[in-house]
């Protein structure tokens, strides 16, 4: 069972590496791939453990671009996690992070709710590795009564349109696409039944967009059918995952929930071969 798309506390994940691989051999996944939003700090971590459990491990990202001021999620897979160039662009992106985290904390006050930013980043704080979020937020007004769940947190303040969002600022699409393939990398567009930014995979494509994600827990089968039948019509490759954040109002509870077929994979080993 090959899952290319879960997380760990190194972004929103509940799990830490070695929990993460823990679970992932227990549900049977064989190849796990570990896709932390703007940051590569736990992909060693992972990659030890696997080794130790007997799974194969894919060093990955999961990269947030910004499109008319949405976001785009751009996924990278075999890429370098020492390539310095990668690592300073990341760097930046997470202290965007740490930054639109205090802006939502600033608009909940101004809605009456008083949350501690420093208490909510302060995993990102003490290690800068470490990608904060809205999740981060949203746990938080779970805690303090403020909403029932993650997810209701993010119907109640944080969505777009809520009274506490406020629009990512970073990098587009196609220089995401370049970073990722100055590290070496194969970059996806992550879950798109989820983005709505049909019209501009074309033009991703044309950056060098190498795949599409069309197997994903958000995706039922006729989303999933779309996406195949589109990466062929543009001859590229398609990943697939879980996304699993071992949250409980999060997505999927195990990994390998969503796989990715094995001859999928095998064509994406064989155009990572070709590159190097």
């Amino acid at each position: 069972m090959i899952d290319l798309h879960t997380h760990t506390t190194a972004s929103d994940g509940r799990l830490t590496a070695a929990a993460l691989v823990d679970r992932a051999a227990a549900a049977g996944v064989t190849t796990l791939g570990v896709t932390d939003h703007d940051t590569v700090a736990a992909c060693e971590a992972v990659a030890a453990a696997c080794a130790a459990a007997g799974l194969r491990a894919v060093h990955g990202i999961e990269v947030t671009a910004v499109l008319d001021r949405g976001d785009v999620h751009v996924l990278g897979y075999f890429i370098d996690i020492h390539a310095h160039p990668l690592l300073s662009f990341l760097a930046e992106q997470r202290r965007r992070r740490l930054d639109r985290v205090r802006a939502i904390v600033q608009r909940l006050a101004a809605q009456g709710i008083g949350l501690n930013a420093d208490a909510i980043l302060a995993p990102g704080l003490a290690d800068t590795g470490k990608a904060a979020g809205r999740p981060w937020v949203a746990r938080a007004l779970v805690e303090a009564g403020h909403a029932s769940s993650s997810d209701d947190a993010f119907e109640r303040w944080l969505n777009r349109g809520r009274p506490a969002f406020v629009p990512r600022v970073g990098a587009s699409p196609t220089e995401v696409i370049a970073r990722l393939h100055e590290a070496g990398g194969l970059v996806s567009l992550a879950h798109p039944g989820l983005t709505a930014v049909d019209e501009w995979i074309p033009e991703f494509v044309d950056a060098g967009l190498d795949a599409l994600e069309a197997y994903h827990s958000r995706h039922d089968a006729a989303t999933t059918h779309r996406y195949l039948q589109m990466a062929a019509r543009l001859d590229v490759l398609v990943t697939g995952g879980s996304d699993f954040h071992g949250d409980p109002s999060h997505g999927p509870q195990a990994p390998g929930a969503v796989a990715l077929p094995p001859a999928a994979f095998d064509r994406l080993l064989a155009r990572v071969r070709r590159r190097t």
